[in-house]
């Protein structure tokens, strides 16, 4: 049996148990949420301005998390999905610049009843394709009928010009007929975008001290 077939298998056997699991998920994923729109609306008081631009959320699928669990030879259970996959419950925060990332996350982790369990920042050190973003993965405890249970939740924080660029990276996704040397030259502009997106992020960040801090 494939490992695939195994994480179907045990779904199968028990199909409430895993939707009960990934309703855990989404109640995490509500739970950030409104903490961060919380914070969202106290800075717009005390400063009149939203660091927020957008919130989105995704709830990884089942072919997904069982294609994660073979790759990474984890055990095809529920009790391994929470404990070995982070990035079951997802959030992704599109703010005005990257400072307002920086400052959102740093207010989320410090919550009392929030955990931090990894942060990569991926704005100071960008990947080698040019992906530029803030990934926190937090323990957040959701309130339930009978009990209080810690779920983890990845929180992606990026600027718009860098989920611009992200957006428009995912939806070209190289034909894979390209010759080696078009796919190299492809790979250098999109570098060279990034790098243009972080300059204007870093000019409109100096703007934004001149009028405010003035």
């Amino acid at each position: 049996m494939s490992g695939i077939d195994e994480f179907e298998a045990m779904v199968d056997q028990d199909e409430a148990a895993f939707r009960r699991l990934m309703t855990y998920y989404e109640c995490a994923i509500m739970e950030t949420k409104t903490k961060l729109q919380v914070f969202d609306a106290e800075f717009q008081l005390q400063h009149d301005r939203n660091p927020i631009e957008s919130i989105c959320s995704r709830l990884k699928r089942p072919e997904s998390i069982a294609e994660k669990l073979v790759r990474k030879g984890f055990p095809m259970s529920l009790e391994s999905i929470e404990r070995n996959l982070f990035d079951v419950a997802g959030v992704r925060v599109v703010c005005a610049l990257p400072e307002d990332a920086y400052s959102l996350a740093r207010s989320l982790v410090t919550q009392d009843d929030v955990t931090l369990i990894d942060r990569r920042d991926y704005i100071t050190e960008p990947k080698q394709s040019g992906y530029r973003s803030l990934h926190i993965i937090v323990e957040i405890p959701i309130f339930l009928e009978c009990e209080k249970r810690p779920m983890k939740v990845e929180v992606q924080l990026r600027s718009i010009a860098q989920n611009f660029w992200a957006s428009l990276d995912h939806q070209l996704q190289y034909k894979k007929d390209l010759d080696s040397d078009e796919e190299a030259s492809i790979v250098a502009e999109l570098k060279e975008l990034s790098d243009a997106a972080a300059d204007l992020d870093e000019r409109m960040q100096a703007l934004r001290h001149r009028i405010f801090d003035s």
